[in-house]
């Protein structure tokens, strides 16, 4: 079985989109534009400061024309993209001052290129907050026709398998309706990286065994999780809760505890009830399981849009922009 990262690197060449990469000021994303070069499986845009980001192109032998190199403060098309911030905000109070200021911010700018259609998804993070990669892709391009969630996923991948947990990075404490929302966003990522989703949603507690305020919450948002998935799924991917994590993974302990199921314990698609077990969750799995964590994977935008972790390093910038890619292709 291929890697998830030789996957996601051949998934994404088939298909070649552009990717804006707002944080060129970072030693780590330009070594990251380099491999993409040579690996070829996205078109890229970095921007930033010239005059800091120039030394960087030198240092690790990339051509500014190569990468699609903009400066914000010198391109011609800032004052449209102020003009179009304007249009899109003034309803909220922006002014055509602050407009033509945000522009001058690469995010910003990134995520308005991502908007308009000159770039198609965008990946930040590596020196900025999520909050200050995120806000610009909810202010300026909003969720997804019909999805009212923005979530985050996690692939946990080992050599011969690929596990999907969700949400462990964004919403902390879910509704019944919002869980749904998570549920189907995983389900549409997992279908994009040509994965038959398997969807549980887990609790502490497995058909009715226990009983409380979160159990019930599972036990709500599975009922309409069924609705819902037939509408967007037919037959094509089954859900199923509320389960503890061992009847939905493991078949025996299924055919004890939820003997009908229509998941066996065959479950690779796990939506935690909330931020505080999805986090926990997916540490525990990298760190005990030897997985691989890929994520956070935002989705629910009507266009991709990925926050690293300042933390990260040049080749998780390389993985998530390909991952990136995959997102954006229709």
């Amino acid at each position: 079985m291929a890697s998830f990262l030789e996957q996601i690197f051949s998934r994404a060449a088939s298909s070649i989109k552009t990717i804006a990469l707002p944080e060129g000021c970072d030693a780590r994303t330009i070594e990251a534009a380099s491999v993409i070069l040579k690996k070829k499986f996205a078109s890229i845009i970095v921007l930033g400061n010239q005059a800091k980001v120039q030394p960087l192109l030198d240092q690790y032998k990339v051509d500014a024309r190569a990468v699609n190199f903009i400066d914000p403060a010198t391109d011609p098309r800032r004052q449209e993209l102020a003009q179009y911030l304007y249009e899109l905000r003034k309803s909220k109070g922006l002014t055509m001052e602050q407009a033509e200021k945000l522009v001058l911010d690469e995010v910003y700018f990134a995520t308005l290129m991502v908007k308009k259609g000159w770039a198609d998804g965008l990946v930040s993070g590596a020196c900025h907050s999520t909050a200050d990669t995120l806000r610009p892709a909810l202010q300026i391009i909003k969720p997804a026709e019909g999805m009212k969630t923005v979530s985050s996923m996690f692939f946990m991948c080992w050599p011969d398998k690929i596990l999907l947990y969700a949400d462990c990075g964004l919403i902390e404490d879910p509704t019944e309706d919002q869980i749904v929302d998570i549920a189907v966003s995983t389900a549409k990522t997992g279908l994009q990286f040509g994965i038959q989703p398997r969807v549980a949603l887990l609790s502490y507690s497995t058909k009715g065994s226990a009983s409380g305020p979160n159990a019930k919450k599972m036990a709500n948002a599975s009922a309409k999780a069924k609705e819902v998935f037939q509408k967007e799924f037919g037959d094509k991917v089954i859900v199923d809760g509320e389960l503890q994590f061992d009847a939905a993974y493991v078949p025996s302990v299924a055919a004890h505890k939820a003997p009908n199921s229509p998941l066996k314990g065959n479950a690779n698609t796990f939506i935690f009830p909330d931020l505080g077990a999805g986090n926990l969750c997916y540490k525990s799995t990298q760190r005990l399981a030897g997985a691989e964590a890929y994520g956070p994977i935002v989705q629910g935008l009507a266009r991709p849009v990925n926050d690293l972790s300042r933390g990260c390093s040049s080749d998780d910038i390389v993985a998530t922009v390909a991952i990136t890619a995959i997102q954006a292709v229709k």
